[in-house]
C-alpha cells in the first residue's frame, strides 16, 4: 500500500482528489491538510510516501512545505494547482508530476503511474527531482527578489485554462474582468470568455492588488481597463470598462475601489 496525504486548501479540488485516491486499491489516504503548517506536521508524523501538494496553500507555497522537511523525509510529490508561473519549469526539470486544474481521471491516472514508478525505483532522496526543483525555484525566486529590491514577485504573468484538448495561456495583463460562474470563474478577454475551475477568492489571491480589484462579491476588474465610474440606471455607481462593459459596484467594495483607483470621484461612490 502507498500511504497518501492530500494538502489542498480548495474544497472542490480536495474532494476531487479524495474520490480519486479512494478509488485506487493500492492507495491508503492518511489524511487531508488545509494549509502548509498542517501538511508539514502530517508529513513528519505520518510519513506518507506520496503527497498531492497544492503549490499555493493559504499560508505558504508547496515549495515552502518541502523546504521545511529534511531531504530524507521528503515524500514523492505530485504538485496540484490551477496555474502557476513555475508550472512549465516543474515539467522541464522532471518533477514526479504536475496536475493542472481542472484535471480528469485519465490525467490523474497518468500522474499516479509516474509516482508509482518513482516510489518503486531505488533513489537517493537528496538527489531526487523534487529537491532539484526546489533548489532551482528558490534560486530563481532569490534572483527575482534581488532584481526587485527585495520585494517578492509573487504575481503570475499568465493563467492556464483548458479548451477541449488544448491548454490556453492567458496573459494576466490582457484580462478585462473576471466573474464567478458556479464552481468556475469566467475570464473575460477582448470579448471572449474562458472558463477556469477555481473560486473567485482563489483567483483574487493570485492577482496583484495594485492592478486588480474586486468590485462586488462576484466580479474582479483590471484597473487598467476601467474608463470611469458613474451612476447607473438605478442610481447605484457602475464601473464602465473601456470595451463598454458596465458592472455594478457593490456597496461593500466601494471604499476598496476608491483606495486603489485614485481617478475615481469619491462623491460618486458615497452619494449613490
Amino acid at each position: 500500500m502507498i500511504e497518501v496525504l492530500i494538502a489542498e486548501d480548495e474544497p472542490l479540488a480536495r474532494a476531487r482528489l479524495r474520490r480519486l485516491v479512494e478509488g485506487e486499491r493500492d492507495l491508503k489516504l492518511l489524511g487531508e491538510c488545509l494549509n502548509g503548517r498542517e501538511a508539514i506536521a502530517a508529513i513528519r508524523e505520518g510519513e506518507p510516501r506520496l503527497v498531492f501538494l497544492d503549490i499555493d496553500l493559504s499560508d505558504m507555497t508547496g515549495f515552502d512545505v518541502l523546504e521545511a522537511l529534511p531531504p530524507a523525509r521528503r515524500p514523492a510529490v505530485i504538485f496540484v494547482t490551477a496555474y502557476d508561473e513555475f508550472a512549465v519549469r516543474a515539467f522541464e526539470i522532471h518533477a514526479v508530476d504536475y496536475l493542472l486544474k481542472p484535471f480528469d481521471r485519465a490525467r490523474f491516472a497518468d500522474a499516479l503511474a509516474r509516482a508509482r514508478a518513482h516510489i518503486a525505483a531505488p533513489r537517493d532522496p537528496a538527489l531526487g527531482p523534487i529537491v532539484r526543483l526546489l533548489e532551482e525555484v528558490r534560486a530563481h525566486q532569490r534572483s527575482l527578489e534581488h532584481a526587485l529590491g527585495g520585494r517578492h514577485p509573487g504575481w503570475p504573468e499568465r493563467l492556464v485554462v483548458r479548451s477541449g484538448q488544448e491548454l490556453l495561456f492567458i496573459h494576466v495583463k490582457d484580462l478585462d474582468w473576471i466573474s464567478a460562474a458556479d464552481n468556475y470563474v469566467e475570464l473575460h478577454v477582448a470579448g471572449m470568455r474562458h472558463l477556469l475551475r477555481e473560486t473567485l477568492s482563489g483567483v483574487e489571491r493570485r492577482l496583484d492588488p495594485s492592478h486588480f480589484v474586486r468590485i462586488r462579491r462576484d466580479a474582479i476588474v483590471n484597473l487598467a481597463r476601467v474608463r470611469s465610474v458613474r451612476p447607473g440606471e438605478n442610481g447605484e455607481p457602475c464601473v464602465l470598462l473601456r470595451d463598454g462593459t458596465s458592472l455594478r459596484l457593490g456597496r461593500a467594495y466601494r471604499a476598496r475601489v476608491t483606495q486603489r483607483w485614485q481617478g475615481i470621484d469619491r462623491a460618486t461612490l458615497t452619494d449613490a
